[in-house]
């Protein structure tokens, strides 16, 4: 493919299937790594890190600043053992599966040449997700990620698109496309960085977690299987 040199993903609701999430619940098994809590805190400590949890979203939103678990444990003003977030690892283990059609869509990219990244806006550390292409038997179908938990930005800064474009090896946006579910975060952003921006609409973005502007895409793919047919007609 000439005109094309990397197509990039975004993960939650594009490499995995999107799924409404119980955020109480979520914030219940968050409570769990609170340091030194015992059972009768946990529904004490669960409403202060949901509030948290807004406020270090909305850093991604409003400012583009990344954040890490250890973050969202400052911001509610709590004190976290990482060695205790297995309940919380657990309640998101459903919720990480990738999509079956993700590793013949990234055999079919390599095979035309092209590099396969990732750019995941997280608070998770690097292992968990990488961990989850292992698990799933897509790791070595990709060239290069990047996880915003690691990296001073978010989407959709356009310094977070030049990481990941690092990452993979390449440098000029105008020959990357970007896949990805939410039309700020992934759309505005990849287009904004001078990429061409894939559509996969099959998520419900929360209203506050939607930003300030929404790009039209280059292409919408109604399922992943699209993707290599969108990219080959643009190369």
């Amino acid at each position: 493919m000439t005109g094309i040199d990397a197509v990039i993903f975004d993960w939650g609701g594009t490499l995995t299937r999107w799924h409404d999430i119980d955020f109480h619940a979520e914030s219940l098994a968050l409570a769990h790594a609170v340091r030194g809590a015992c059972d009768d805190d946990h529904a004490v400590n669960a409403p202060r890190l949901h509030e948290a949890g807004q406020v270090v979203w909305g850093w991604s939103r409003d400012e583009q600043r990344s954040a890490t678990i250890a973050d969202l444990f400052d911001v509610a003003g709590l004190e976290h053992d990482p060695d205790l977030l297995t309940a919380y690892y657990e309640f998101w283990l459903p919720h990480t599966e990738t999509d079956p059609d993700v590793a013949p869509l990234l055999k079919g990219l390599r095979e035309a040449g092209l590099k396969v990244g990732v750019l995941s806006n997280t608070i998770w550390p690097r292992a968990w997700h990488v961990g989850f292409f292992e698990r799933d038997g897509v790791a070595d179908l990709i060239d290069g990620d990047v996880y915003t938990s690691e990296i001073g930005w978010t989407k959709p800064s356009p310094n977070a698109f030049r990481a990941a474009m690092e990452a993979v090896g390449v440098d000029d946006p105008a020959r990357c496309v970007y896949v990805g579910d939410r039309l700020y975060d992934d759309i505005w952003g990849a287009q904004s960085a001078g990429m061409r921006a894939i559509h996969v609409p099959h998520s419900v973005i929360p209203d506050e977690q939607r930003g300030h502007a929404e790009g039209a895409p280059d292409g919408v793919a109604r399922s992943l299987t699209d993707v290599l047919d969108l990219v080959e007609k643009w190369a």
